[in-house]
């Protein structure tokens, strides 16, 4: 089984599927080609219209037969809300999809960072890349309801004004600017007015022709992101002034500026020009690459790194008005961590629609990687005194054989503590020259700093366990950026 996070990615094997979230949740799907939009509202399935070919909702279950679908899908994006519209899923507890094969074999699964005000979410979707079938987590948040997702994606949804109340909870209010992952929108009403306005409305979904190249709900101009974010350099005309706007945005917060680097403008543009191509945004190119796989490729090493992906702004300004606009967009912009970025937008030749690719990193310098790894050390032994352990000291040679791990599985593009030849944690401690005699490892992808792996590892039993093992004396610590999860950390113990 693979535990994901945002943006992770793993084939899926022939057949039908199971996704499931429990809780007070519901599930919905949208249908749609290699362009991002459905072509019917049949492309819809929410709880009104629980069918579509080959996927079919049943309560917290979705299932779906990539096989089935109707001819020309390639995607199939998953949707949670809450079971009560308008209610903010931060008051929530956590979705976790839970996503099965035939005969019931468990496949993956992903807990998304959890959301706050936003009241729908894009926990994932199944995609086809070549002739192959694939899941990534997505885990990106809106706040404008189910009905703000459903226009984005292409649907018309007809909100008649004796729908029960007014204007449903969570779709935009008076003034609000449509469009994806921000954090306006009207207050909710009553429960139980709330839930059957938002039915009436999406239980009349029309007509769903191709949404506006900008990705706003029916707005020109208003930007439609994917991803979350966290760029800039001479990316085209449009990126003129992109620098000085948003040092100025950092420092009104306390954050230091950022530099250009020009290995993050090549990769930024190299994204920004093949999703214009497409005509649609994605966290992946036509060949399969992240736009992390790009900047590594390009001899950029990073040490933390984000993204931010918008279609729609017409120049600098703009764009960077809209990364202010949100909270999570805002928060990355102004990331005192990110010291380097690059940016690019590139046309759409059919419609003129700009898409931008801006990046944001810290790179990997060696005595970075001392202090991340100091820092995981520091965290873990806090873990052990709060439990009466003694600390762990560190150990240069379980350190070499961790770092070359982590390197590797960025390398080789695998995830797993058995490497692509067949070698166990303790055939990589004694390659490296330890010589003690037992070995203990915890791996992690996707964390965006050694607070939060630290913290994965202590919510996870097996991993718990091996910080908390009395008997390790010792321990090492990898790390290296790339590959499709972005980030990928090895503990190795030794006793």
């Amino acid at each position: 089984m693979s535990e994901l996070v945002p943006g992770g990615n793993v084939p899926l094997p022939d057949g039908t599927l199971t996704l499931r979230v429990p809780g007070p949740f519901d599930l919905s799907a949208l249908v749609t080609d290699d362009g991002g939009t459905v072509r019917g509202d049949g492309d819809f399935v929410f709880y009104n219209q629980p069918a579509a070919p080959g996927a079919r909702l049943s309560g917290e279950t979705l299932t779906v037969d990539p096989a089935a679908l109707r001819a020309g899908a390639s995607r199939v994006t998953v949707v949670v809300s809450p079971a009560e519209p308008g209610t903010p899923l931060g008051r929530l507890p956590a979705p976790a999809l839970l996503v099965t094969g035939s005969g019931g074999r468990i496949l993956a699964r992903f807990t998304p960072p959890r959301p706050q005000r936003e009241t729908v979410l894009l926990l994932a979707e199944i995609y086809r890349r070549g002739t192959t079938w694939k899941l990534r987590a997505l885990g990106q948040g809106y706040a404008d309801g189910l009905a703000g997702i459903a226009r984005d994606f292409g649907v018309e949804v007809s909100e008649d004004s004796d729908a029960g109340a007014g204007t449903p909870a969570g779709s935009p209010g008076p003034g609000a600017a449509p469009g994806g992952s921000r954090a306006t929108g009207s207050g909710p009403s009553g429960p139980a007015t709330a839930r059957g306005a938002a039915r009436a409305a999406l239980g009349r979904i029309r007509g769903a022709g191709r949404a506006p190249a900008c990705g706003g709900s029916g707005t020109p101009g208003t930007p439609r992101t994917r991803g979350s974010s966290t760029g800039p350099g001479p990316g085209g005309t449009g990126t003129d002034g992109f620098l000085r706007l948003v040092n100025s945005a950092r420092g009104a917060a306390g954050s230091p500026p950022v530099a250009l680097d020009a290995r993050l403008t090549d990769a930024a543009r190299a994204h920004a020009a093949g999703m214009a191509a497409r005509g649609r945004l994605d966290s992946e190119g036509a060949d399969g690459l992240s736009v992390h796989q790009r900047v590594t490729a390009g001899g950029y090493a990073y040490l933390t790194i984000g993204e931010h992906l918008v279609s729609g702004p017409r120049d600098a300004a703009e764009f960077v008005e809209y990364c202010l606009s949100g909270e999570r967009t805002r928060r990355t912009l102004q990331d005192t961590a990110f010291t380097e970025a690059g940016v690019a937008c590139v046309p759409d030749d059919r419609t003129g629609t700009l898409y931008w690719t801006a990046l944001w990193a810290r790179p990997l310098t060696p005595g970075g990687l001392v202090r991340t790894a100091a820092e995981v050390v520091a965290l873990t032994n806090a873990e052990r005194a709060a439990a009466g352990l003694p600390p762990l000291a560190e150990d240069p040679l379980l350190t070499r054989a961790a770092q070359a791990h982590s390197a590797d599985m960025v390398a080789r593009a695998f995830y797993s503590h058995t490497s692509p030849d067949g070698s166990e944690p303790w055939h990589r401690a004694s390659a490296a020259g330890s010589t003690r005699r037992t070995i203990g490892e915890n791996i992690a992808c996707g964390q965006r700093s050694p607070a939060e792996v630290v913290r994965g590892w202590m919510d996870s039993p097996g991993h718990r366990a091996n910080i908390l093992k009395p008997a390790f004396t010792h321990m090492g610590v990898g790390f290296a950026g790339g590959g499709s999860a972005v980030t990928y950390w090895t503990q190795l113990f030794g006793a």
